[in-house]
């Protein structure tokens, strides 16, 4: 059925940074979803960001055309029937998978496809070619009996009342996943090239978002003991975290810059990435990005989210389990709340803007759980 919209991505002819937008069958541009994107794209957001945005509109616009629905004022029981239809409908089947077995969206992901969907249509209020009211039925007042963790409800308690989406899934909330010292040797292991290393290696020493790393320049590697003739006072290996739009899309979410300590293993990958580097690109054909193509595309351009995640997904698969490059970012973070590093230095590590975004990170592991089992039960045998 899917087919009538997708997203695409473009190149600005102005400085041949990526956008993302909305086609049709015949490659014509959907208005109203490229003024969308370019709404993201105005407010800071990530090429990676627009992409995903990009691809939740063109499956709504896609079910509309299929289903006769005005894009633009659906009624709420269409917009119910849409989110049912996310999770009820096939996916299509991957090349690489032979098993024939159907691939289905789970709540969650239907949720946060609807999410993107009602960030649209409120989008299309606001510029006059969404009825006022659709907009307004997306939601519904709502109190909070119970906050989340860091809320501040006010002192009259005035902010407890908000509004909710009217259409999504009870879906469960799943912790972050994270990887293990030993599954993350094997991640480099598994990386036959010193380029990958040392992403993996960056990613599970820093805990850098996936887009922080791609927006790495090589003047941000202050790898020597002491940066004083780069202009920098920060003492010991580190990298810098600066927010900027690249010509591959990458974008430091944190509008904080940072600096972030690294270990020496760190520097040797670097050096050793250099070498690999230097033989394969070189010229006018470099640039500045610290992470560029060598093997793929056009030689010395940024390394984009796209082949990044190509590359995890075939590191995932040599070694036999998912490794994601977020799921680098959470292994840090556990990692140095369970050393008991202070929160507010996490905090600072990870570019958090609130402390309450490391509650996540606060959970127990399966030998915590089963020790905490076996302990109490020890205990009534004992007093037994």
């Amino acid at each position: 059925m899917m087919g009538f919209y997708r997203a695409e991505r473009a190149l600005r002819p102005v400085d041949g940074s990526i956008a993302w937008v909305v086609v049709g069958e015949d490659f014509s541009l959907h208005e109203e979803a490229c003024a969308f994107l370019a709404g993201l794209r105005a407010r800071g957001r990530s090429s990676n960001t627009e992409r995903v945005y990009a691809g939740r509109v063109a499956v709504y616009l896609s079910w509309c055309e299929a289903n006769g629905v005005d894009c633009t004022r659906p009624a709420l029981l269409d917009l119910a029937r849409f989110l049912r239809w996310l999770v009820a409908e096939p996916l299509p089947a991957r090349s690489r998978d032979g098993s024939g077995v159907p691939r289905f969206r789970s709540e969650a992901t239907a949720n946060a496809v609807m999410t993107g969907v009602c960030e649209f249509l409120r989008f299309g209020a606001r510029h006059g070619w969404v009825p006022a009211e659709v907009a307004a039925s997306l939601t519904e007042p709502r109190y909070l009996a119970y906050l989340p963790s860091g809320f501040d409800p006010g002192e009259q308690g005035q902010f407890r009342n908000v509004r909710a989406r009217m259409l999504k899934y009870s879906a469960a909330v799943e912790g972050p996943q994270w990887l293990s010292d030993e599954q993350i040797e094997q991640l480099r292991s598994a990386a036959v090239r010193g380029r990958d290393r040392l992403l993996v290696s960056l990613l599970a020493c820093t805990g850098m978002r996936i887009g922080e790393a791609l927006g790495l320049h090589r003047q941000d590697m202050h790898l020597l003991s002491n940066s004083a003739m780069l202009g920098c006072q920060v003492t010991g290996p580190h990298v810098h975290v600066r927010r900027r739009l690249d010509a591959n899309g990458a974008l430091a979410k944190s509008r904080f810059p940072r600096w972030i300590p690294v270990t020496e293993e760190l520097v040797d990958a670097y050096t050793e990435y250099l070498h690999e580097r230097a033989a394969r690109v070189s010229g006018e054909a470099d640039s500045e990005a610290v992470f560029v193509n060598l093997y793929a595309g056009r030689l010395g351009r940024p390394m984009t989210y796209v082949a990044a995640k190509d590359m995890f997904d075939r590191l995932a698969r040599r070694v036999g389990f998912e490794a994601r490059p977020h799921m680098l970012r959470h292994s840090a973070a556990t990692r140095w709340i369970r050393s008991g590093i202070e929160r507010d230095v996490v905090q600072r590590l990870l570019g958090h803007a609130s402390a309450s975004s490391l509650d996540v990170y606060l959970h127990a592991d399966d030998d915590e759980l089963r020790d905490a089992v076996t302990r109490v039960a020890a205990g009534r045998e004992a007093g037994a």
